[in-house]
């Protein structure tokens, strides 16, 4: 189902959030639940991986993760504080330590010329350490909308692994 790429990076973010102590959940729009299911693919996943939120219309954004309709308004919902407020929600609604959040522009249609197609944004959120946040604009480019969500997951992969101090 995924390549090896992906599958060894997912393995590696288990293994290492295991020997942090670490579980994770995951809130996805774009990937549709990519990460959640390159994470799963890894036997043992189990006792590191809480749960998965694919939130992929706002609504789902709103209702399952708490994020609230003026964050959509005013930024949109490819937008940092949506992300942000997407792994604040992911978070709140699970027992995870971490969560990565993930929306973005997956194409063909939907891009403006503020947010092209291959625009993806991601953050990170930690439990009980409001300083240690993460979220970041990738412009991967128009790749094609499965090279796109590929890019995302490993992207999302990386933002998973521990970090010193984290």
């Amino acid at each position: 189902m995924f390549d090896a790429e992906i599958l060894d990076l997912a393995a590696t973010v288990i293994a290492a959030n295991r020997a942090a102590g670490r579980t994770i959940v995951t809130a996805e729009s774009c990937t549709g639940g990519l990460v959640a299911a390159a994470l799963t693919e890894v036997a043992g996943s189990s006792d590191v991986v809480d749960r998965a939120f694919v939130t992929y219309s706002n609504e789902a954004k709103m209702e399952a993760l708490g994020v609230h309709s003026d964050l959509i308004d005013t930024f949109g919902a490819v937008s940092i504080a949506v992300a942000w407020a997407m792994a604040q929600g992911a978070l709140k609604a699970s027992h995870a330590d971490i969560a990565v959040a993930i929306t973005g522009i997956a194409g063909p249609g939907g891009g403006s010329a503020q947010k092209p197609v291959g625009t993806v944004v991601f953050a990170v959120a930690h439990r009980g350490d409001p300083d240690s946040k993460h979220a970041d604009t990738k412009a991967f480019g128009d790749l094609g909308r499965s090279e796109i969500r590929r890019q995302a997951v490993l992207c999302a992969l990386e933002l998973l692994m521990p970090r010193e101090g984290s």
